[in-house]
């Protein structure tokens, strides 16, 4: 029992001198190679050999905190596709490592996104500024001013790799503001001065003019001439609005008012008109029957007449005018035809 007990003392001590040994070895072995070489990082993209870094993680938060803003004015984010990669190794020590040159060959790979934000007419970019509180400002101002554009003035942010120029607020504000137009104000024209008695010259205006009426379609129907167009069957322009339909079909009052004309005119061949007040009239025009008289008051909706072939006509049909002081305007502007 003794014998093995000596024995073990003996291993036992033979291993602890070999592990002194080898320590003490590897410690020289150490200082030998450290004293001829140091720990660095091989940096490479897709193989490519960019150099050596002394320190991985402070050249790589360096690189992150680049494609977050850049390095200058506007910039959004810098879209760097594919990041490098870090192998360990020693290298001599008069060896010179390269962060600065690597940082700048990973970062010249990258595509700088800007972001600024464009103001829009209709949906149309118009000019370009650096920030949301100018545009803000830039609307609040046209707002303010009661711009007649107003509604129709927006912003969005665009991130963009090409830098627009920038226009200053106080710029923009001037070439997008336009002075509201004045409200049209019709003259009061006396009912009992049209009684009996028409106007159908030839005075058409293209422009819309508000006239606070809502109308409602006279008859159901297809429409086959539209207001301002020309043909071989009449010598000048359409100063309304043909709406094709059966002959006897009853033809309705677009609005309330005072019959002031109701028998045969010309081309236009049996005719009733309707008086609304502030100058404005209704026409309607190539009747079969005629059912209400001069001076009648009549509602909206009411029957007035037929639907015919009458006067200048190439087939039954409604025509269909609007007029604001004797000038014919455009019935598709208040009639949903």
């Amino acid at each position: 029992m003794v014998s093995v007990f000596k024995n073990l003392v003996i291993h036992f001590r033979t291993w602890i001198k070999f592990l002194i040994i080898l320590a003490i070895g590897l410690g020289i072995i150490f200082f030998i190679v450290f004293s001829v070489y140091k720990p660095v990082y091989a940096v490479t993209i897709s193989g490519k050999f960019l150099g050596y870094s002394n320190d991985k993680s402070e050249l790589q938060d360096k690189i992150n905190e680049y494609m977050k803003s850049g390095d200058s004015d506007h910039v959004a984010f810098v879209d760097i596709e594919v990041l490098p990669d870090y192998s360990f190794c020693l290298v001599k020590k008069d060896l010179e490592t390269e962060d600065d040159k690597i940082f700048n060959e990973v970062i010249e790979t990258g595509i700088t996104y800007y972001k600024y934000y464009a103001i829009l007419v209709d949906s149309e970019e118009k000019y370009y500024v650096s920030s949301y509180q100018e545009c803000e400002s830039i609307i609040q101002q046209l707002k303010d001013k009661d711009s007649e554009n107003k509604d129709s003035i927006s912003y969005v942010v665009k991130y963009e790799t090409d830098l627009k120029e920038f226009t200053d607020t106080d710029t923009v504000v001037a070439s997008l503001y336009v002075e509201k137009k004045p409200e049209v104000t019709i003259p009061q024209v006396s009912n009992s001065t049209r009684l009996g008695s028409v106007v159908t010259s030839i005075n058409v205006n293209y422009n819309y003019v508000d006239v606070g009426i809502n109308f409602r379609n006279p008859i159901s129907g297809t429409v086959t001439s539209r207001f301002g167009s020309v043909s071989s069957i009449r010598s000048s322009v359409h100063t309304g609005l043909d709406i094709a339909a059966s002959t006897g079909t009853p033809i309705a009052a677009a609005a309330a008012g005072t019959v002031t004309f109701s028998g045969t005119k010309g081309s236009f061949g049996k005719l009733i008109t309707i008086d609304h007040g502030n100058g404005v009239m209704t026409y309607y025009a190539h009747c079969n029957a005629l059912y209400k008289s001069v001076g009648e008051t009549v509602n909206q909706g009411d029957i007035i007449a037929a639907v015919g072939s009458t006067g200048n006509s190439t087939g039954p049909h409604l025509h269909l005018e609007v007029r604001v002081n004797g000038v014919a305007y455009n019935p598709r502007n208040y009639f949903a035809y």
